[in-house]
């Protein structure tokens, strides 16, 4: 787990609602309220004296809404909309939220909603500081009592399987078998170059041939991006999209 700290403000204009959240942030150890707000002026007054990563956002409320100042937040900041009304999910898909509370929700939707949160700015604080290597070219791996010499630009994906790896390269209908986990891995790997999308699959982001709804198409295999990774492919998509 992260040891990242979460700067957020929750923005809602009911006490009740603002209260109740405040609860929850309060009992999360990742998350760092700097503010609640009952309203999205004031909220936008507070963010520009004092930016933050992540705002507990409710949507209907008087003068502005919630969804019209998502829109005009810095790119940095991410949102999380908390709402009564489930007709705003398409957009809130729309302005790139990282989760939709709908009202009431108990701490338990609360706590799945904060960790895809902590795990987007895990990902993001990961990538900025693999942006600084050099990049790898190759790996070595073990594999039938040989160590082999890897190029990372042939690799198309890496497949999980227990604790194995299948490494399929382009050129070559059969997979590299190696002892060795996913997870060890993907902190080999730099998140500019690999990104893992579902728990069994590490996937070359060069060699992405089509992105379909939350499917990946590499050499013709289909690969599911799963809720826990989708805020980090989603981020990726979007910074590579004219």
């Amino acid at each position: 787990m992260s040891n990242i700290k979460i700067s957020c403000v929750i923005v809602d204009d009911e006490p009740m609602a603002l209260n109740l959240v405040e609860s929850y942030v309060e009992k999360t150890p990742f998350l760092e309220l700097k503010q609640k707000c009952s309203s999205a002026i004031e909220a936008m007054e507070f963010i520009k004296e004092q930016p933050v990563d992540l705002l507990f956002l409710d949507i209907q409320m008087p003068d502005l809404t919630g969804l019209e100042f998502s829109k005009m937040l810095p790119k940095e900041t991410r949102v999380v909309f908390t709402t009564a009304f489930d007709q705003y999910a398409l957009e809130g898909f729309k302005v790139e939220a990282l989760d939709y509370l709908l009202k009431p929700f108990d701490y338990a939707e609360f706590l799945a909603a904060a960790n895809k949160a902590n795990h987007y700015f895990s990902l993001l604080k990961g990538k900025s500081q693999n942006e600084v290597s050099e990049a790898k070219e190759f790996l070595f791996v073990k594999s039938e009592y040989k160590q082999l010499r890897i190029k990372l630009s042939d690799v198309l994906y890496f497949e999980g399987l227990k604790d194995y790896i299948k490494i399929w390269l382009k050129d070559n209908p059969k997979p590299i078998l190696t002892l060795m986990s996913l997870k060890s891995l993907q902190e080999e790997l730099l998140e500019t170059q690999f990104l893992r999308v579902h728990r069994s699959f590490i996937v070359s982001l060069k060699n992405i041939e089509v992105i379909e709804r939350s499917q990946i198409i590499i050499n013709n295999q289909r690969i599911t991006v799963s809720e826990q990774y989708k805020p980090a492919f989603l981020e990726f998509v979007n910074s590579n999209s004219l």
